[in-house]
């Protein structure tokens, strides 16, 4: 979601794929957001707050970029959205200052005038003491905050003062790995242990791998079928546990007929010299990206007249806010034109 996607690889000599989710399928894309929604609904109807552990760095902004859809679809209740992590809240502001890497759905969303992350209800908490008077609020609202584990971070006092409350909602969107408290509460733990103190687990808890960063097995199966007819890399499955890894090693072996590795804990590689494959890109649709940069402009040239009309006529409340939006606008612009 948000940025463009990557390009396929289609030659290599060594492959080392991560397994994580090696012998598991996800729920659909379509399934896992309405499983959102239910969790949000959920809490709201309790009366009560939507935790989601997120790791700052993409999560976070995907699962605001869900809810701004959520929004736009008239779904999502009139409730509060903490992003409780400074480094989510930093790495948010990347975003917000980098639309031109956007896909197209972004843009689409941006151009309807809406901005997921500059929602009315969006609150960024920087200071502890903001964070602090997140769970000294009574009703409902949706926290966002790291780490995605649950191990450590402004998270674990968010599971302490809410985990433990019926029809509050835990909202796992990431992989969770063993011995982790995040791994405990997925796996149904009666209670965790946060600050060296037992706390009862009696939130329903939403375990969602739709969102995760990591693809499934029939994904990863997918992304190798675009190396093999072209080269038969030496593959070594990693990132993940025991099991997930030599499932996906015997699938790949199967499917494709390669030679796969599972690399034990301090193993050595020595790895040769192969055959040198030249690589092609993948071809793309040709658009005319002329004619769509000259609509852009014209578009944006009627908007900035209107803009200057409100602000000479004094009916535009600014903020500092509106000021960095037109100086990230400036940025993007000058960078069309650096001469």
């Amino acid at each position: 979601m948000i940025i463009k996607d990557p390009y396929e690889m289609v030659e290599a000599d060594y492959l080392f794929l991560e397994s994580t989710y090696g012998n598991r399928l996800h729920r659909s894309f379509e399934d896992s957001k309405a499983e959102l929604l239910e969790a949000i609904q959920y809490a709201v109807s309790n009366n009560e707050k939507v935790i989601i552990p997120a790791f700052a760095l993409e999560r976070t902004q995907e699962v605001l970029y869900l809810l701004g859809e959520f929004v736009l679809a008239g779904q999502l209740p009139d409730i509060p959205i903490y992003v409780d992590s400074p480094l989510a809240i930093k790495a948010t502001q990347v975003f917000r200052r980098n639309k031109k890497y956007y896909d197209a759905a972004a843009r689409a969303m941006l151009a309807e005038g809406f901005d997921p992350f500059n929602m009315p209800n969006l609150k960024f908490t920087t200071t502890t003491r903001e964070s602090i008077k997140i769970n000294n609020r009574k009703g409902p609202a949706i926290v966002i905050s790291a780490n995605g584990m649950c191990t450590a971070g402004r998270i674990k006092h968010h599971l302490k003062h809410n985990l433990w409350r019926r029809g509050a909602s835990i909202v796992i969107v990431g992989f969770q790995a063993e011995g982790t408290t995040g791994r405990r509460i997925v796996e149904g733990a009666k209670s965790v242990n946060i600050f060296r103190e037992p706390v009862a687990v009696r939130a329903k808890v939403f375990t969602i791998g739709g969102f995760s960063a990591h693809a499934d097995q029939a994904g990863l199966l997918e992304w190798v079928g675009h190396l093999t007819d072209h080269s038969k890399p030496k593959v070594f499955a990693i990132h993940g546990e025991p099991v997930a890894s030599e499932t996906l090693a015997a699938k790949i072996r199967d499917q494709f007929n390669l030679d796969v590795h599972v690399p034990t804990r301090g193993e050595v590689l020595e790895l040769g010299p192969r055959a040198v494959f030249p690589v092609k890109p993948s071809e793309r649709i040709s658009v005319d990206l002329r004619q769509n940069m000259l609509e852009l402009t014209s578009n944006l040239e009627t908007e900035l007249t209107q803009l200057k009309e409100l602000l000479a006529s004094n009916k535009k409340e600014v903020s500092e806010d509106d000021l960095d939006k037109l100086k990230e606008i400036r940025e993007d612009l000058q960078d069309l034109f650096p001469g």
